[in-house]
């Protein structure tokens, strides 16, 4: 009886989870086109709370339906690098939630450094699937790899759930159409774009700052591979165009998210094009730090001769928004993402159907709401 009373349980709680995960998720479909939302989509703090509400909810229903039978399920977990600055706050947001909130046993969650070594990573993949993990949450060190990493996954019967590197298209239908247990948990890196160019837009002089009619910008990039760098790069400068405004690119480089390498590119570009340099767009915050650094060298002043953007919400570049030392940012939600991705992992383990994407929607830090935003970091 005790355990068709809990099977019950276990069924509720999938109609239960179904119902809130859909509230965020969508079909591979929805990563080729440009999302229709992203200019009017609702501040920070009206986006990221409903998530996290489901999320918590969610955690508490299977624990109940589960009986406390999770505890001894194993996750591995392995991130490109340890040193990203977002991916830690990423990775220690997925540790808490899966043993503070999910309660699986504190040994049996195990997170790996990936080293920025792909040959690394699957190394590691490989002793997860040898020692019998029961699901994996994957950052990939290169998400060309994906495709290859599922096959070996797929094969020993482990599912997985890719996180902030996203697989192209292809592979995630491929998931679908062949029913394999893998997932993509992350967000439309289109929409963080558009949203860098929108806080350029909403400036006075909308970017033109030596008001001859052309926005002159420098982009620095991060890994060109990866599909985050690629529509950060593109839908920035589309949103300005667009918009109607003229631009010009003086000079588009790779940082590999590193906030050295974007301060050596920023301060190289200043000498080289000096007051030119209206707009300083960077695919992430840690290289907006690096440029900032730059800026102030080079006797330039954020936000009245030249505007600087970046993605991530840092805690620092957050308070740099505050300051007048950075024009805007975007909030890469790593809450709602590493809860998100928890759940999807529990669903896997409980026998739960799982969407083969899943998004979470990004949101614009300004000076107007970057306190919020800051207060929900700290």
């Amino acid at each position: 009886m005790r355990l068709l009373n809990k099977a019950l349980a276990v069924g509720l709680v999938s109609a239960m989870v179904l119902s809130m995960a859909g509230c965020s998720s969508q079909t591979a479909d929805t990563t080729t086109a440009a999302p229709a939302e992203t200019t009017t989509a609702a501040p920070a703090e009206t986006t990221a709370a409903p998530e996290t509400k489901a999320a918590e909810t969610t955690a508490e229903a299977v624990k109940e339906a589960a009986g406390g039978d999770l505890a001894d399920k194993k996750v591995g977990i392995s991130i490109y690098k340890f040193d990203d600055n977002f991916m830690t706050l990423y990775r220690n947001e997925l540790q808490r939630y899966l043993t503070e909130e999910i309660g699986i046993k504190k040994e049996n969650v195990v997170i790996q450094d990936g080293k920025g070594d792909q040959a690394e990573q699957t190394n590691q993949i490989q002793n997860f699937i040898t020692q019998k993990y029961d699901v994996l949450i994957l950052n990939l060190v290169q998400a060309s790899s994906a495709s290859e990493i599922t096959d070996m996954c797929h094969e020993a019967g482990i599912p997985v759930v890719f996180i902030n590197r996203e697989p192209d298209v292809e592979e995630e239908e491929r998931w679908k159409s062949e029913g394999i247990n893998a997932t993509y948990v992350g967000c439309d890196a289109r929409q963080s774009g558009t949203y860098q160019g929108e806080e350029i837009l909403e400036t006075p002089d909308k970017g033109d700052i030596n008001g001859d009619g052309v926005v002159s910008y420098i982009m620095i990039q991060g890994d060109p591979e990866n599909v985050d760098a690629q529509y950060r790069t593109e839908f920035s400068i589309k949103a300005l165009t667009d918009a109607g405004v003229e631009v010009k690119e003086l000079l588009m480089q790779r940082g590999d998210w590193d906030q050295a390498k974007a301060q050596q590119i920023a301060q190289d570009a200043l000498t080289q094009y000096g007051d030119q340099i209206e707009v300083i767009f960077c695919n992430n915050d840690a290289m907006a730090l690096g440029a900032l650094q730059a800026i102030e060298g080079a006797g330039r002043t954020v936000n009245k001769d030249i505007y600087l953007v970046g993605v991530d919400a840092l805690t620092e570049a957050v308070e740099n928004v505050l300051a007048d030392k950075q024009t805007g940012t975007v909030f890469n939600d790593h809450f709602s993402q590493a809860k998100t991705a928890a759940d999807m992992a529990v669903n896997y383990l409980t026998g739960k159907p799982v969407d083969n994407v899943i998004m979470v929607d990004y949101s614009k830090v300004t000076k107007a709401n970057a306190q919020e935003i800051l207060d929900k970091l700290k």
